[in-house]
């Protein structure tokens, strides 16, 4: 059954959380204006043949990566876009990025946390043009575990804005781009080095609103998008640097740290009767060992994966010279965001501080007198980022949803039985989570009747057993 939605405007999501979604002509003057603060401090290294690798069609490109061959590792290079470049400490645009936190995917189109002029242009790692950078070079052993690394300021040029389709393809291929050709060997790796240190690593397929045309009128449709193995590959290598970093930050006793409790026991017994309901056994298999061999394509699979974000509960954000060192549960290390700093602001102040322990200077007075601005920003803006996500989807389910008031759908019951108020189900296709009245038994599979499709209210509501 295919459902389709009415025009959707999530512009009214926007304003109700007030994310701004545009900027100033100052603002965008001033980041039009903006050159290269540390061009003098570069090394070139423009030779190094890096290639980006995102959706398709995306322009605020964060890394570049090469890996190569060396003696019996490998070497991973791995290019961040220097945005602390472009902006001025004390400056509006400073501000402007300490307001916003971090970008907010809203999904007809971000509200971005730098002007596009920014994002989109002169710190992304465009292909073709240079581009300053903090260059990663870190070497692994022959099991891919790391061995050492460095960073350092430097100029760089993508070679190729590769996406995530395209790599997949030439994968099944066998005809990778030469400077990813290793991608599938080193992400395994660390995926098995991820089983052993026993990491919770999610793999969430996105679910999408596809605009099409048909019989002369524009059609949407709730769809899973694929989630193909080099996402998770290339997610190794963005997770390799952020543990890197989290190690430098541990061991000198100052950083910015993403830090993550571990599950509790009954989070984890929860989380294994809802995935027996889905007709899945761990038997004696761990956690991690699951969802690594978790099919999250299927709409089971991702249901599954869904369910283990309730096991990634409380992340934050810690200054080390304010609160001890903590791990995050989900990577099972020290951790920090030094990867993503068109989008995130702690990465950018995160990778000052790597910048400046890894060659022995103290971390600029700019960075560490705004730490608790910081951390206090990006748990607002966290919080904000998650309940802006949960009302666009709840949105698009309940506009998706509407015309099919009084439709039966299958369902599979996550959470039933006679003592609930309400059952928690997982309807296959459209793929949706929901509530239904009626006492349905956990793991059970029965048709549920749409009774309430709210767009309004955002939200949606079934009936067991079915008319």
């Amino acid at each position: 059954m295919k459902l389709y939605a009415a025009p959707l405007d999530f512009r009214s999501v926007a304003a109700e959380f007030g994310v701004p979604t545009d900027f100033s002509e100052e603002l965008c003057a001033a980041a039009a204006a903006a050159q290269d603060r540390f061009a003098t401090l570069r090394r070139d290294a423009r030779d190094i043949p890096l290639v980006t690798i995102d959706p398709l069609g995306s322009k605020d490109l964060d890394q570049a990566v090469c890996i190569e061959a060396r003696m019996d590792g490998y070497r991973v290079y791995y290019a961040i876009a220097d945005v602390a470049a472009f902006i001025e400490p004390g400056s509006a645009l400073e501000e402007e990025t300490f307001r916003r936190g971090q970008t907010i995917y809203l999904p007809d189109e971000p509200a971005r946390l730098h002007p596009t002029v920014l994002s989109e242009d002169k710190a992304s790692l465009l292909e073709g043009v240079d581009r300053p950078a903090v260059l990663w070079t870190i070497d692994l052993d022959g099991a891919g575990e790391v061995l050492d690394f460095t960073l350092a300021r430097a100029l760089v040029r993508s070679r190729a804005r590769l996406d995530y389709e395209g790599v997949h393809a030439d994968l099944a291929a066998g005809s990778m781009h030469s400077s990813i050709a290793l991608l599938p060997q080193v992400g395994k790796l660390r995926q098995a080095s991820s089983l052993r240190r026993e990491a919770i690593n999610l793999r969430l397929p996105s679910q999408s609103v596809e605009e099409f045309e048909e019989d002369c009128q524009h059609r949407y449709e709730l769809v899973i998008e694929p989630r193909y193995e080099v996402m998770d590959y290339n997610s190794e290598i963005s997770l390799l640097t952020g543990m890197c970093a989290g190690q430098l930050m541990e061991k000198h006793g100052v950083g910015l740290l993403r830090t993550l409790p571990a599950a509790t026991a009954e989070a984890e017994e929860e989380f294994r009767t809802e995935v027996a309901a889905l007709g899945y056994s761990l038997d004696d298999a761990s956690i991690t060992q699951f969802l690594q061999t978790l099919d999250a394509d299927s709409p089971r699979g991702m249901a599954a994966m869904r369910e283990a974000q309730r096991l990634l509960r409380g992340a934050g954000y810690v200054w080390l010279e304010e609160s001890p060192a903590e791990v995050h549960a989900g990577i099972g290390g020290y951790y920090a965001h030094v990867t993503a700093p068109l989008r995130r602001l702690a990465d950018r102040f995160a990778t000052e501080v790597c910048l400046a322990l890894a060659h022995g200077e103290s971390v600029p007075e700019w960075v560490s007198s705004r730490a608790g601005d910081l951390t206090r920003t990006m748990a607002t803006t966290s919080q904000l980022a998650s309940q802006v996500d949960k009302a666009c989807l709840n949105l698009t389910e309940a506009t998706v949803l509407e015309p099919w008031v009084g439709t039966n759908f299958e369902a599979i019951v996550v959470q039933g039985g006679p003592t609930r108020e309400k059952a928690r189900i997982f309807v296959t296709q459209p793929p949706v989570f929901a509530e239904a009245v009626g006492h349905p038994d956990t793991g059970s599979e029965s048709n549920f009747s749409l009774v309430k499709a709210d767009v309004a209210e955002r939200d949606v509501l079934f009936a067991w057993p079915a008319d």
